[in-house]
C-alpha cells in the first residue's frame, strides 16, 4: 500500500527554519538541539528519507504565505503586506521545490499524468527500496500570490495543480476566523481554475464561501487538511453537512494529525491515542456511507511537531501504521488502500494533464 500526504509545508520549513527536506528527521532533530526552532515550530517530524521508508509516495507540498500581523508568528519570513509581496514569497518557495527536484535523485515534481505514473511505477511489486521515488504535487495554500485571477495561468505553467483560496480571509473569500462569502474576484478565480482542470482545496474556507464554492466550482475538489467538527468544534473544520456536500461532489478530505484538531479538550503536554485518528476517519466514512471520501493531510511541521501529534506517530514515516490501526478496526484492505492514498490519487488522475 502507498501513502499520500495531502498537506505538508515543506518550503515554509526550509525558508523559515532551515529545515532541509532531504535530511532525515533524526538529523534535523540533532541539529536543532539547543536552538529555539522546536519552540517556534515544534520538534521536527518531516524529511524525505523518512517519507520514503514509510511508503509516502506522494505529498502535496504547499506554497504558503500569511498576511502580516502586529503579533509575531513562526511564519513571519513569509508574511506579506500586499499581493505583490505574496507573489514574490510564493515564487521563492516554488524555486525551492524546483531545486529539490534538480538536486535530489529521489524527488520528482508531479505536473502531468505521465509524471504521476512514473513515480508510482517505482513502487510497483518487484521494485527495490532504492528504486522508490517521492512525488511532490504543488498546492497553493492562500491564493493571494495570484495577483489577479487571469494570472493563475502563470502559476499553472510553473506547476501549481491545487489551490486553496483561503487561509484567513483573502481577496478571494472568507477564511478561518474571518467569515465571508466568495468575492467577485474569487468567483472569477474559480472559473479560470476550472478552465485548467485544477483541483480546488476547500480547507480554511469560511463555511459560507465553502458551500458557495461547492455549488459554483465545476472542477475537482478536496479539503486537503480538515477534520470533522464532531471532534474539534471550530470554523476551521467541517460540519457533517459540509462533509456530505463534499462527498456529493466526489471530494476527499485529508485528516489533520494534530491533537488540537482532534479533540475539543486537548491541552499541551498531553498525548492522545492513535484511536482518535481512526475515530475521525471512521466518522467521515459513516457520514458519507463510504471510504471513498477521506484520506490523510498530516500538516506535519505546519506550526506544530512531535509534541502535538497522536501517540504512536513519531515521523511522517509512521503514517502507514494508520493502515494497521484501520485493519484492527475491521476495515477491508481495499478501503484501507483508498484511505491511505488511493482516494487522493483518484483526484490527481481526474485532473492532471496528459503532457
Amino acid at each position: 500500500m502507498l501513502v499520500v500526504d495531502a498537506h505538508e509545508d515543506i518550503a515554509y520549513n526550509a525558508i523559515c527554519f532551515g529545515r532541509d527536506y532531504r535530511r532525515s528527521v533524526l538529523t534535523t532533530r540533532r541539529l536543532e538541539t539547543g536552538t529555539d526552532i522546536p519552540k517556534h515550530n515544534g520538534i521536527a517530524t518531516v524529511g524525505s528519507p523518512d517519507a520514503l521508508l514509510g511508503r509516502v509516495a506522494l505529498t502535496f507540498a504547499t506554497l504558503f504565505v500569511a498576511p502580516k500581523t502586529k503579533n509575531p508568528a513562526p511564519w513571519d519570513a513569509l508574511s506579506y503586506s500586499d499581493e505583490k509581496q505574496a507573489y514574490k514569497m510564493a515564487l521563492q518557495q516554488m524555486d525551492y521545490y524546483q531545486r529539490l527536484e534538480d538536486e535530489s535523485e529521489k524527488i520528482r515534481l508531479v505536473r502531468t499524468l505521465p509524471d504521476l505514473n512514473a513515480v508510482l511505477e517505482t513502487w510497483e511489486d518487484g521494485k527495490e527500496i532504492e528504486d522508490h521515488l517521492q512525488g511532490l504535487v504543488i498546492l497553493m495554500e492562500n491564493a493571494d500570490p495570484i495577483i489577479e485571477p487571469r494570472q493563475f495561468e502563470e502559476w499553472y505553467e510553473r506547476g501549481v495543480r491545487l489551490v486553496g483560496p483561503a487561509w484567513q480571509g483573502t481577496r478571494y473569500c472568507g477564511g478561518t476566523g474571518q467569515p465571508g462569502p466568495l468575492t467577485n474576484l474569487g468567483r472569477e478565480l474559480l472559473d479560470i481554475m476550472a478552465d485548467f482542470n485544477a483541483i480546488l482545496d476547500l480547507s480554511h474556507m469560511a463555511e459560507q464561501s465553502y458551500l458557495e464554492a461547492i455549488d459554483h466550482y465545476q472542477g475537482a475538489i478536496i479539503a486537503s487538511h480538515s477534520n470533522p467538527r464532531r471532534f474539534r468544534d471550530s470554523d476551521r473544520h467541517l460540519s457533517d453537512d459540509m462533509i456530505r456536500r463534499l462527498a456529493e461532489r466526489d471530494g476527499v478530505m485529508g485528516i489533520v494529525l494534530y491533537n488540537s484538531f482532534l479533540s475539543n479538550t486537548w491541552k499541551k503536554g498531553e498525548k492522545l491515542p492513535l484511536s482518535v485518528v481512526i475515530a475521525a476517519i471512521d466518522h467521515v466514512c459513516q457520514v458519507t456511507g463510504s471510504a471513498a471520501h477521506v484520506g490523510l493531510g498530516s500538516d506535519f511541521d505546519g506550526g506544530f511537531g512531535l509534541e502535538s501529534i497522536p501517540d504512536g506517530l513519531d515521523t511522517v514515516g509512521d503514517l502507514w501504521t494508520i493502515g494497521k490501526a484501520l485493519r484492527e478496526h475491521g476495515y477491508e484492505e481495499s478501503d484501507i488502500a483508498a484511505i491511505l492514498g488511493g482516494n487522493m490519487i483518484r483526484k490527481l488522475r481526474q485532473t492532471l494533464p496528459e503532457s
